[in-house]
């Protein structure tokens, strides 16, 4: 199975970097670095998908990928 896409970005008004998983609403972490939101986001994760489990509610699949990793296929053997 496909793993979650996490988008890492640095946030001037927070002072840090902000991970967030677009697939899953509102799982996002902060972190000083870039690692530690990494990690924190991970942990935020695994809380989120726990939860959904508990709770009965569907946990959707990985989908969302950034225009940047669509090839299209004009562009193989490039």
């Amino acid at each position: 199975m496909r793993d979650y896409h996490v988008n890492i970005f640095y946030s001037e008004e927070d002072g840090g970097y902000i991970a967030d998983i677009p697939d899953l609403e509102a799982c996002s972490a902060f972190g000083i670095t870039a690692a530690e939101a990494l990690r924190e986001v991970e942990i935020a994760k695994a809380a989120w998908l726990e939860a959904a489990r508990v709770a009965r509610k569907p946990i959707p699949a990985p989908r969302y990928r950034p225009i940047i990793y669509q090839i299209s296929p004009a562009w193989v053997g490039v």
